[in-house]
């Protein structure tokens, strides 16, 4: 708030003003090429968003190094309605400067949230695989052994990889949806905040400047002396009352994740009496379904039926999914 200074003369040093934004290459720049084809967009966006919120706080320090700046040259002018006037507008710069920084906090946060889609993207890529490593298995031996008993087991072993891609890819959509919206209504919410207050300093700072008279005046007269000393310190007060008395004006995001289970699949989608069938689960986003429960003959169940089983599955990929997003 505006009460820590009533003024940013001689409060910061040469190396506040100096920027940092140089990149450097390291082996984070090939993590890119690593990412599986679903995630890699969204690993993109994030790390372009990391080098956009390093610009915002440059861009802090830099008009903070800019406040100070002014003031000193304020000093230097010999001028008391300049020096007045100019350290309270380096004030409210100043201020400015820091809901630049706490603009940038809050885009970390919506970068973190949008973290949480990347890893669930990333977690679903091993049972798409899974499915297609089936589906390519199938092919071959049909071509080669066509009357193999091994066709039985893989046919049935393509019923559960494309059960499992349902359940992936239901949790992927909803997750999607919430972590999307989430993550933009932090960052408008921050911009909104951003917007207000800096509007609210600049119309302050604008005040101060109605209190410097600029009428000429003749070689060799003097100015008047400043008597609006007052008046300047109550647009700092004004100033500081308007932040502190600030609350958003914005509408709030309407979200229908109360109707959601824990898993991030509706509830109702799931048969309770399905409960007691058995499954094992091997990795995020891979689960092993035991085959002697839902398995009956050549043809099996359709991926629909046994994702209608699989109310334990729904939940245990979720947990692996959180843990992997921590």
């Amino acid at each position: 708030m505006l009460n820590r200074s009533q003024s940013t003369r001689s409060k910061k040093s040469e190396n506040d003003t100096r920027s940092s934004g140089r990149r450097h290459f390291g082996l984070s720049s090939l993590r890119g090429t690593q990412q599986p084809d679903i995630s890699r967009r969204l690993y993109k966006l994030i790390k372009t968003q990391k080098h956009q919120i390093s610009s915002y706080e440059v861009a802090s320090r830099e008009s903070r190094g800019i406040a100070s700046q002014l003031s000193t040259w304020g000093e230097g002018t010999e001028d008391d309605t300049i020096l007045d006037v100019s350290d309270k507008v380096a004030v409210l710069l100043s201020e400015m400067a820091e809901q630049e920084d706490i603009y940038a906090q809050n885009l970390e946060e919506s970068r973190g949230i949008l973290k949480q889609i990347r890893n669930i993207e990333h977690s679903v890529q091993p049972s798409r695989t899974h499915k297609i490593k089936v589906q390519e298995e199938i092919q071959k031996l049909k071509f080669k052994e066509p009357e193999s008993t091994k066709l039985v087991t893989l046919e049935q072993e393509l019923v559960r990889a494309e059960a499992q891609c349902l359940v992936a890819d239901a949790q992927l959509s909803n997750v999607t949806r919430q972590k999307f919206k989430e993550a933009f209504d932090v960052h408008t919410a921050a911009a909104i905040e951003r917007a207000e207050k800096q509007l609210l300093l600049a119309q302050q700072a604008r005040r101060l400047l109605n209190l410097v008279d600029d009428t000429p005046i003749a070689p060799g007269e003097t100015r008047p002396p400043f008597n609006n000393a007052s008046a300047a310190r109550e647009a700092l007060n004004d100033a500081e009352a308007a932040l502190r008395s600030w609350s958003p004006s914005y509408s709030p995001i309407q979200s229908s994740l109360s109707r959601v289970g824990s898993n991030a699949v509706q509830p109702e989608n799931i048969s309770p009496s399905m409960t007691e069938n058995t499954t094992s689960v091997n990795a995020p986003g891979q689960v092993s379904v035991n085959s002697g429960n839902y398995v009956t003959g050549n043809m099996g169940p359709t991926p629909a039926e046994v994702v209608q089983q699989l109310p334990e599955q729904f939940q245990q990929i979720n947990l692996n999914q959180q843990q992997a997003a921590t």
